[in-house]
């Protein structure tokens, strides 16, 4: 799953004058990924179903 919108990285990148390489797309998305796993189970653990901003 992708969760990310390259265009939105394109654009933050150029706002601050850089590039954006092929592979950083993926790398971005597999820390996403982690986050939300992490998040997730953290939800879990305090038996919620919704996902808090504390949770990251």
């Amino acid at each position: 799953m992708t969760f990310i919108v390259k265009k939105a990285v394109q654009d933050y990148a150029k706002k601050k004058n850089l590039q954006v390489s092929g592979d950083f797309y993926d790398a971005l998305d597999k820390k996403i990924t982690s986050l939300l796993d992490h998040a997730a189970k953290r939800t879990g653990e305090n038996k919620r179903k919704t996902l808090k901003a504390y949770d990251l």
